[in-house]
Parts: structure tokens; C-alpha cells; sequence
């Protein structure tokens, strides 16, 4: 029984250095074929199914075989499960600990008892941003984290500046999104380097970006009723 248990091990173990030894030549190949200049891999992972294998590229995803012959840019879908393996995969990647995140670089707002927590990195010229203020103006029991992520414009970095060393940060902060009053000039210490390379750690693209307390991600706008749905779920995943 022992060397059963053994001989098992060993095969396991085999196959294990096996798929690693075949995941680092497809990292070479795809590396290969996208070039020295071309973006960064990732990560390369053996898929389950269809015999391929799942390649991270700067926040993408693409598909390739054993021997780098074809690459396969687009979605997976399980057809008879209608999923998107594909779309399920981005949004697992996409998601984030909360608590690895240096909230004290970021306005911070508590509304009501604040037990609910959403994070955004938001750009002082973003329209889409005012447009989330004025609907956030509905929502209570939440604390607001907002990462001034400049991005858009040649004079987001300076509002983003004047933003942060005003006195009082969410007030301004709602002043200039919701009344189009921009904060005046003003000269401090203020963390606006070290939010862009947050950014583009976390790969993102667009503002506004709002992260929950489950991790979750979501680019782009969001209307109220689904925030306050999200709020929930990432609350109560919290407390499980």
C-alpha cells in the first residue's frame, strides 16, 4: 500500500511539472510572437478543456495551444451552460482585497453609519464621474473611498492637486462633480503619483472605476438601484 501511495505521488507529481514545463514554453512562444516591444504576459494557465491554454496579457485574456501555432482572440462561451468562461475569468481577475488598498490616499466620505464601503477612481474631468456623484447623493450607509485618478485631460493632475490639499477634501470634491465649482489653486503634499501608479497597477483604463466591498470591479457608470445592490452583496459576503 505504501508504495502504491508512493508510485502515485510520484505520477502526480510528474504531471505537475509536466503542465508548469508546458506553461512556461507557451509563455515563451506567446512572448516570442508579441515581440520585445510588444505587452507583457502575465500569466499562462492550462485550461480544463478544449486543450488550450489561458494567456493574461496586460489585463486581457487570449488563447493559444500547446505549440503556439494559433492564437485565439475572443470569448469561450459554454454553450450548454450559456456562460461566458470567458467574461467569468475577467471578473475574477479583476477583483481586489479591499484592505491591500492605501484608502488613506484617498477622499474619503461617510454617509450615515458608513457600514457599506465603495471605492472609485475618478477623474476630476470626467463627466461620467459627475453623473455617479449626483446619483451617489441618494445613497446612505456607505463610506465612499475616491482615488483621484487623473487620466483624462492636460489639467486633471492640477485639479486633482488642488483637490487634495483643500481643507476640506469631500466637500470640494462634491462642490467642483456636483455644482462645476473648481477648487482654487493650492500647494501641499499630495499623492497623485503614487494614485496613477495604483492605477495602472490595477489595470485601469477608464473612469469612473468602482470596487466593492467583495472585490468586485465595475468599469464604467453604475445607476443607483444597481449600487445599492451591490453595496448589499458585497456587504453581506463580507460578513460570511
Amino acid at each position: 500500500m505504501k508504495i502504491k501511495i508512493l508510485v502515485c505521488g510520484v505520477a502526480a507529481l510528474s504531471i505537475a511539472q509536466s503542465v508548469l514545463a508546458d506553461e512556461a514554453s507557451v509563455k515563451k512562444g506567446i512572448e516570442a510572437w508579441l515581440g520585445s516591444a510588444g505587452p507583457k504576459v502575465e500569466a499562462v494557465r492550462k485550461l480544463g478543456a478544449l486543450d488550450l491554454y489561458e494567456v493574461q496579457v496586460e489585463g486581457d485574456l487570449l488563447y493559444t495551444d500547446a505549440a503556439v501555432s494559433h492564437v485565439i482572440l475572443g470569448d469561450i462561451i459554454d454553450v450548454k451552460g450559456r456562460r461566458n468562461l470567458t467574461e467569468e475569468r475577467r471578473q475574477k481577475l479583476a477583483q481586489i482585497k479591499l484592505s491591500d488598498l492605501p484608502l488613506n490616499l484617498a477622499v474619503k466620505q461617510v454617509k450615515g453609519n458608513g457600514k457599506r464601503t465603495l471605492v472609485t477612481f475618478e477623474d476630476p474631468n470626467c463627466s461620467y464621474c459627475r453623473k455617479l456623484a449626483k446619483e451617489l447623493q441618494g445613497v446612505t450607509n456607505v463610506t465612499i473611498y475616491t482615488f483621484l485618478y487623473p487620466i483624462l485631460s492636460a489639467d486633471s493632475s492640477e485639479k486633482a492637486k488642488n483637490l487634495w490639499c483643500a481643507a476640506d477634501r469631500a466637500k470640494a470634491w462634491n462642490e467642483l462633480m456636483i455644482d462645476g465649482k473648481a477648487p482654487p489653486a493650492a500647494n501641499c503634499d499630495h499623492p497623485t503619483e503614487q494614485v496613477s501608479a495604483l492605477g495602472r497597477r490595477l489595470n485601469i483604463r477608464g473612469t469612473p472605476t468602482l470596487f466593492f466591498a467583495d472585490g468586485s470591479r465595475v468599469p464604467g457608470y453604475m445607476p443607483v438601484a444597481l449600487i445599492e445592490k451591490a453595496l448589499d452583496k458585497g456587504s453581506a459576503a463580507n460578513l460570511r
